[in-house]
C-alpha cells in the first residue's frame, strides 16, 4: 500500500469516527465544545507524563480524555450557575486550560521529544510512519487502526444508544420523565468525544478534528430533517471531504491539515448555496415567489372588498389601480398578467374582475 493511499484512509477513517458524535454535539448546539476538547488534551498529556515519564504510556491517552471530561464539566458547572451564558462558559474554560497546557509543555518538557508545534497543528503528514505490526509484519498505519476502531466503537454506542441519545437531544425533559437519564447520556457523549479527539490527536491535529466534528454534521444538517439520514450523510460528507482535501493536498504539496478544513469548509459553502430547502438559492427563491404571491393576493383582497358596492367600477378599473394600491402602473400590467395567468382574475374592458380561484384566495386570507 503507497504512502498517497495511507494517508487518505488514515484521513477518510478520522472523518468516519468525527461524524458520528458530531451530529449530536451540533444537534445540543455543543459545536464550540468540540474546538475546546481537542485544544485541552495537551493538560492531560503534560499532566499524565508528569506522573508515569514515559511518552508511550496508555495513561497519556487516559489522561488527555480525563481533561476533556473535565473541560466539559467545567463548563457545565459555570453554566448551571445562570450567571455566564454558555457560549461564555467555553470562552473561560477552554482558553485557560490551553494556555496552562502550553505553559507546562514549553516550561518543563524541553529536554523531550514532545513536538510543541505538532501538538498544537498537527502533523497529518507524517500520520503514516507510525506502523501497526502483528506478529512481525507490518500492517498498516498505527493511526488507521486506531481510527477504524473508533469509528467502529462510536457506531456500536451509536445503535445500541439511538432512540436515548435522539429522544434526549430532541427533548431532555422528556427523557428525564421516561427515565433515560440525560444527564449521564450527556456526559457519556462527552467522554465519547473526548476518546475520538485524543485518538484522532495525535495523528492529525486539533485543527483537523474540530473541523471534520462540526462541518460535516452542520452540511448535512443543510440537507435533511431525519436524524439517521444525517448521521449518514455526515459519514459520507466527512469522509470524502478528508480524501478529496488529502488528495489535493499531496498533488500541491501543501499542509494537509489546512487543505482538508478548506475541503470541508468549500463543501459546507457550496451546499449552503444549493441545499433543496435551507440552501441560500432556495431561501432566495421563496422570498421571490412569496413577493409575486403577495402581490396577487393584495390584487385579489382588494377587487373582493369592493365587489357588490357602489365602488365596485371605479375600484376594479385597470387604469386606476395603481392610484389605488399606490403601485406602479408598470407594477399593475405585472401582476395583473401574472394574476390572469394563474387564473385569479379576468378582464373585461377596462374593469378587473375576481373568477372563482380569486374570490377564494382573498377568503382565505380575509378568514
Amino acid at each position: 500500500m503507497n504512502y498517497q493511499l495511507e494517508t487518505v484512509l488514515v484521513l477518510a477513517a478520522v472523518a468516519a469516527a468525527c461524524a458520528v458524535p458530531g451530529v449530536f454535539l451540533l444537534l445540543r448546539r455543543m459545536a464550540l465544545a468540540a474546538d475546546a476538547i481537542s485544544h485541552v488534551l495537551l493538560l492531560g498529556i503534560v499532566v499524565a507524563y508528569f506522573a508515569v515519564g514515559d511518552l508511550s504510556s496508555p495513561w497519556l491517552f487516559l489522561g488527555a480524555t480525563a481533561s476533556g471530561v473535565l473541560t466539559v464539566s467545567a463548563v457545565e458547572l459555570l453554566q448551571r450557575s445562570r450567571l455566564i451564558a454558555s457560549d461564555a462558559a467555553i470562552g473561560l474554560v477552554f482558553p485557560a486550560m490551553f494556555a496552562l497546557g502550553t505553559l507546562f509543555a514549553s516550561m518543563y518538557l524541553r529536554n523531550t521529544h514532545l513536538d510543541v508545534d505538532r501538538v498544537l497543528l498537527g502533523s497529518a503528514e507524517l500520520s503514516t510512519l507510525d506502523r501497526f505490526t502483528l506478529f512481525g509484519t507490518d500492517i498498516a498505519p498505527r493511526s488507521l487502526v486506531v481510527m477504524a476502531g473508533m469509528f467502529f466503537v462510536n457506531a456500536v454506542l451509536l445503535g445500541l444508544l439511538y432512540k436515548e441519545l435522539k429522544l434526549s437531544t430532541i427533548d431532555a425533559g422528556l427523557a428525564a420523565t421516561l427515565g433515560f437519564a440525560p444527564a449521564a447520556l450527556h456526559y457519556g457523549l462527552m467522554t465519547v468525544v473526548s476518546f475520538t479527539c485524543v485518538a484522532a490527536f495525535d495523528a492529525v491535529g486539533p485543527v483537523v478534528v474540530v473541523a471534520l466534528l462540526v462541518v460535516p454534521a452542520a452540511t448535512a444538517y443543510l440537507l435533511t430533517d431525519r436524524l439517521s439520514a444525517m448521521i449518514a450523510l455526515s459519514i459520507f460528507l466527512g469522509v470524502a471531504g478528508a480524501s478529496l482535501g488529502t488528495l489535493l493536498a499531496l498533488a500541491l504539496d501543501t499542509n494537509i491539515a489546512g487543505t482538508v478544513a478548506t475541503m470541508q469548509g468549500g463543501i459546507f459553502g457550496l451546499v449552503y448555496l444549493v441545499a433543496p430547502k435551507r440552501g441560500m438559492i432556495a431561501f432566495a427563491l421563496r422570498r421571490w415567489l412569496q413577493r409575486r404571491r403577495f402581490f396577487e393576493t393584495t390584487l385579489a383582497i382588494h377587487l373582493f372588498q369592493h365587489e357588490g358596492t357602489t365602488a365596485e367600477v371605479e375600484e376594479s378599473r385597470y387604469d386606476g389601480l395603481h392610484r389605488h394600491l399606490h403601485w406602479l402602473p408598470a407594477d399593475v400590467a405585472t401582476v395583473v398578467k401574472r394574476s390572469e395567468r394563474h387564473g385569479l382574475v379576468e378582464q373585461h374592458g377596462e374593469l378587473l374582475k375576481l373568477t372563482h380561484a380569486g374570490r377564494e384566495r382573498a377568503k382565505q386570507v380575509l378568514g
